[in-house]
């Protein structure tokens, strides 16, 4: 995904320097992906709120309500529509789907929800139940960045503001969508080939498990180890590519194919915790010494972190999953008529073996 940044109108050039750059406490825990009136929340977690990254307010496109065709409204007083994409049995989205419940409920904001369970068409038939239901604004997790066109134009005859959270859908900002919040996956895969360089010494065969197809995540994640290995390491050869569809069993059979084709692998690149975690069940089953194989991956988990604590990961590029503070302020903003920006670019912070310890309790 792509950088942004957020805006505010009245010093709404200095919003992020005040209010959103602040650090975001936000909450984590497991959750029924039900329709709800918010009446969870779940416990805090360490130092785990969201950052904008963008410098500053005004570096981007904006939109605001009258551009997009829609009205004002008190967000307090709207119903919120959110569409979770994936099964909740990745922390990720686990984390994901209770920080917009706790922030929901702490704002007294009646939320909606609805679960995909990773089936795209039953995202798109999700909103438009949520729409049916009364949703005067919606959060989407996509699960793909393409097909969206039946939700954007039911969403588009009612003027329902939507903004979109991890990743992007392909359609017009500040037309078909107000806003996209979520990392800089570009940037988190260079950070990735990074620590892959480190760990082994820029030489060797490594192997990357892809993401699933069909969204920007794996994309954008995947060109940017390429790009950075190519530029800074030339010596590091990708051997072997293969989707692991960002699940733990998944990535865990593939990495077992892998060391039974390439035995000399020296690195592997999961595109996600859950995957790399896998990656580590393939390894132990063959018998492989911790570190043997030098693992990096993306997210964040807890599982993973403390992988690197026990040895048999490298280390982590955090991709954070609480979204929940960030898109209510996105929403309260554009609602009473100031501007928002189209891109928001979070921080993300990285675990390694000089931070994992002391930093496991900020993991999801």
């Amino acid at each position: 995904m792509k950088p942004i940044a957020l805006l505010r109108r009245t010093s709404a050039r200095t919003l992020l320097a005040t209010g959103l750059l602040t650090s975001l406490v936000l909450t984590t825990g497991c959750t029924k992906s039900e329709d709800s009136d918010s009446d969870k929340a779940a416990p805090q977690q360490g130092d785990s709120g969201q950052q904008v990254a963008s410098p500053s307010a005004g570096s981007g496109p904006a939109c605001t309500i009258d551009a997009y065709g829609g009205e004002k409204l008190d967000l307090k007083s709207a119903t919120v529509g959110f569409s979770q994409s994936e099964k909740e049995a990745n922390p990720f989205r686990i984390a994901e789907t209770a920080s917009i419940e706790a922030e929901a409920k702490k704002r007294g904001v009646k939320l909606l929800t609805a679960n995909a369970q990773s089936q795209f068409s039953k995202q798109i038939s999700d909103v438009q139940d949520l729409i049916a239901k009364g949703a005067d604004l919606l959060v989407i997790a996509p699960l793909n960045s393409d097909g969206w066109e039946p939700v954007l134009r039911t969403a588009a005859a009612k003027h329902i503001p939507i903004v979109t959270v991890d990743r992007k859908i392909n359609a017009t900002a500040c037309k078909d969508y107000v806003s996209f919040i979520g990392s800089d996956f570009v940037e988190q895969g260079k950070r990735a080939a990074d620590e892959m360089i480190e760990a082994t010494g820029g030489k060797g065969d490594i192997a990357i498990l892809l993401g699933s197809a069909g969204n920007n995540v794996t994309t954008e994640r995947t060109k940017g180890f390429v790009d950075q290995i190519k530029a800074k390491a030339p010596g590091l050869k990708v051997v072997f590519q293969q989707t692991g569809e960002f699940a733990r069993e998944k990535g865990q059979s593939v990495t077992e194919n892998l060391i039974q084709s390439k035995p000399g692998i020296k690195g592997i690149y999961a595109e996600n915790d859950e995957m790399g975690l896998g990656a580590v069940n393939a390894l132990k089953g063959a018998g492989k010494k911790a570190g043997a194989v030098k693992i990096v991956t993306i997210d964040g988990t807890r599982n993973a972190v403390q992988g690197i604590v026990d040895g048999w990961i490298h280390g982590v590029i955090e991709s954070n999953p609480r979204f929940g503070p960030l898109a209510f302020q996105t929403l309260d903003t554009f609602t009473k008529g100031s501007e928002v920006a189209q891109d928001i670019v979070i921080k993300d912070s990285a675990y390694t073996e000089a931070n994992a310890q002391s930093d496991l309790d900020k993991a999801y």
